[in-house]
């Protein structure tokens, strides 16, 4: 068993398909606070149904089984306990971190729930926030795919990463990072929260198409790059099983291309299905308004003498 941030130095069991399942080494602080906010959503969802209320199963499980579920596996699980050993399991960790948690967070509406719950005063403040002018600026789409798109850059080709890697504070707030910006690019396009920034469907499908080639590129860039990545820190382990610092950074890179791709081709099929809904209920909207229109002139043509 690994400590919760290993250094060199540490002793390292070989990473293998057994522990994958059973190298779990839980950080109590990360830990609670997904405790919090899943136990937090849950009663919500007491309340609303407390008082006859309706509210989505799928949004729940959403929320609670995947997206808080999907970062107590990245951050407790043996992804957590091997990413700061091998690049390419921290690159899976960033990979769930920063899109498949945001994006089923967000389809879970956690602000529409909180704006149905909460008391008054709380309620009052929330929407006080939603309807700031930082807010607006910050959900603005181009804010979160600029954040989404630079930031990997920024991180793996920079000391920023090296750094994280050394400091165990630094490397929980990495782990924030990587939620708050996936939040920030997913949360405004899905539109299912009433949060500033939302545009119009073909506007969001682009920006979704936009981030396909990045992370390729970015993907690419890491398996052909001959440097290590943070060398110093990942040669210094000395291990003696497989991959290679050189060969693990290959795997990365493919893991950061490929499911990055894969991700990215769900958030697109879920705006897609979105926008057929909508237009779907807009069609309703206006037969019924067309509907409405040719009762009155029916009305209108009986009561003329």
């Amino acid at each position: 068993m690994l400590p919760t941030h290993a250094q060199p130095g540490d002793q390292i069991e070989p990473f293998t398909p057994r522990s994958l399942l059973t190298a779990w080494t839980f950080e109590p602080v990360l830990l609670i606070a997904i405790v919090v906010v899943g136990a937090l959503y849950l009663f919500g969802v007491h309340r609303l149904r407390k008082r006859g209320d309706s509210w989505s199963r799928a949004r729940t499980f959403a929320f609670c089984g995947v997206g808080l579920g999907s970062a107590v596996i990245a951050t407790q699980s043996a992804l957590g306990t091997y990413d700061t050993v091998l690049l390419s399991v921290h690159m899976v960790q960033h990979m769930i971190l920063s899109m498949l948690t945001p994006l089923a967070c967000a389809l879970g509406a956690p602000v529409t729930l909180a704006l149905r719950t909460l008391p008054a005063r709380l309620r009052g403040w929330l929407l006080y926030l939603l309807h700031s002018r930082f807010a607006k600026i910050i959900c603005f789409p181009m804010v979160g795919f600029v954040f989404f798109i630079l930031s990997p850059w920024v991180l793996y080709f920079s000391g920023w990463y090296d750094a994280t890697l050394r400091s165990t504070v630094l490397h929980d707030l990495l782990h924030v990072h990587f939620l708050a910006v996936g939040a920030l690019f997913f949360w405004p396009l899905l539109g299912l929260d009433p949060v500033p920034g939302r545009v119009i469907y073909p506007f969001r499908l682009i920006l979704t198409f936009l981030t396909l080639p990045f992370h390729a590129f970015l993907g690419i860039t890491i398996m052909g790059s001959e440097k290590l990545i943070a060398e110093d820190w990942y040669t210094a382990f000395g291990r003696s099983w497989p991959p290679s610092p050189i060969d693990d950074q290959y795997l990365a890179g493919g893991l950061l291309w490929g499911s990055g791709d894969i991700v990215g081709l769900v958030f697109f099929a879920v705006l897609f299905v979105q926008w057929v809904q909508q237009s779907q209920r807009e069609a309703k909207r206006e037969d019924r308004r067309l509907d409405r229109l040719d009762e009155q002139a029916r009305r209108a043509g009986r009561a003329q003498p």
